[in-house]
């Protein structure tokens, strides 16, 4: 089937600290989109789209595009977790489709770790003032973290997964932070005990957070940021690099629901719908980003994606198959994820950031000749409300 190539990844940048005190996020978004513009040798003029949840600095849309010196045709502050990258990669792809917008600039910027926020412990909601939802969950005292454990011990019971096949998500995904210097500087600076590769058995021997998770199955939380410039194919040929293709898209959102299946991800309604719009299936897929809050996020985005069928996640990752330099299945997280890489907060930017070096060739842990890659984020709590959005890539 033919593939739509109207719109692609022109540029993009990853700001290299984990740990940054004194910087702020609007700071960090700054020195990403310039850098980004600059990988695609694109200026700030040429910007005429902002995507920019504006979430962390309470300036909105507005505020970024004055921060930045922007007077933008089209602004989206879609914000729906750690997912809202994808969500917002299609939204520019489709308004650049259409001639509504020439250049996008997409960005992120978060101080997590030096403002020593509290995420994952705070209540599941994570809001302050009274809501519909807060006011009916927080006071029995269900964490975000107790959430995912609630589902990883659902999937055990209802499936027969193992700890052990679920250690092998952390196994892989530090087996590819291992390559990467800014990764190997991440767990350095966050004083990380053991800064090396891991066995199934260092995973288990980690300490319990929230029954059944245990540490090494759990993000680390850091500061970080980045920007991704998406640009009409008219701007692409004249690029810097070559383009990183736009080729489909879908969004979802999965709440509480009497007789619902909670390690049934909104995924299983986004990722059909998007494999259908790129005309590829999850077999030919070369590349895996996919959302690694906790190792139970995984599990349910590649079963729910169909890299296999529903129950049968503990097998496929303990094959062997997820890393960079093994065949049979797509590279997982070969930057080392949220596990072992960066977490600011809100991780969707990064899954797009690292999907697009590794089809540009330019990736720490480098798959030979990749054609298709998919970018797959989660916003959220994966047990209750939350949002998954999966963006299919292709190279030039």
């Amino acid at each position: 089937m033919s593939q739509k190539r109207e719109a692609a990844i022109v540029g993009i940048h990853e700001y290299p600290l984990r740990v940054a005190p004194g910087v702020s996020a609007l700071q960090i978004k700054a020195a990403s989109a310039s850098k980004a513009l600059e990988d695609a040798g694109l200026s700030w003029q040429d910007v005429d789209a902002v995507y920019d949840t504006g979430t962390h600095q309470n300036i909105g849309g507005l505020g970024i595009s004055e921060y930045l010196g922007l007077k933008p045709r089209l602004i989206d502050t879609t914000a729906v977790g750690g997912s809202s990258y994808e969500f917002q990669a299609h939204h520019a792809a489709e308004m650049i489709s259409a001639g509504k917008a020439n250049v996008a600039l997409l960005t992120y910027g978060s101080t997590s770790h030096s403002d020593r926020r509290a995420i994952g412990t705070a209540g599941a909601t994570g809001l302050g003032s009274p809501t519909p939802f807060n006011n009916m969950e927080d006071p029995w005292g269900m964490t975000l973290i107790s959430n995912y454990g609630m589902v990883k011990a659902r999937h055990m019971h209802q499936y027969g997964t193992t700890d052990e096949q679920f250690a092998q998500i952390s196994v892989t995904t530090r087996y590819h932070a291992m390559r990467n210097p800014e990764a190997v500087k991440a767990m350095t600076d966050l004083e990380f005990v053991g800064i090396n590769e891991i066995t199934t058995q260092d995973v288990l021997d980690s300490r319990t957070i929230a029954w059944p998770l245990h540490l090494l199955e759990c993000c680390m939380v850091s500061d970080g940021g980045g920007a991704v410039v998406i640009a009409s194919k008219e701007v692409a040929a004249n690029c810097r690099k070559k383009p990183v293709w736009i080729i489909g898209g879908a969004e979802a959102t999965k709440y509480r629901e009497n007789e619902g299946d909670i390690t049934v991800s909104a995924g299983a309604q986004s990722g059909p719908r998007a494999f259908s719009e790129a005309g590829v299936r999850p077999s030919e897929i070369d590349i895996l980003m996919a959302y690694d809050s906790f190792s139970i996020t995984v599990m349910c985005m590649i079963e729910d994606l169909g890299f296999c069928s529903k129950g049968e996640g503990g097998d496929y990752v303990s094959q062997g198959i997820l890393k960079f330099d093994e065949t049979g299945g797509p590279a997982l997280n070969t930057d080392g994820g949220g596990l072992s890489s960066n977490h600011p907060g809100e991780r969707g930017i990064f899954l797009l950031l690292e999907a697009t070096r590794q089809l540009r060739g330019e990736s720490t842990s480098q798959v030979q000749e990749p054609k298709l890659a998919v970018a797959v984020g989660n916003g959220g709590a994966l047990g209750s409300r939350h949002s998954t959005a999966a963006t299919i890539l292709a190279a030039d």
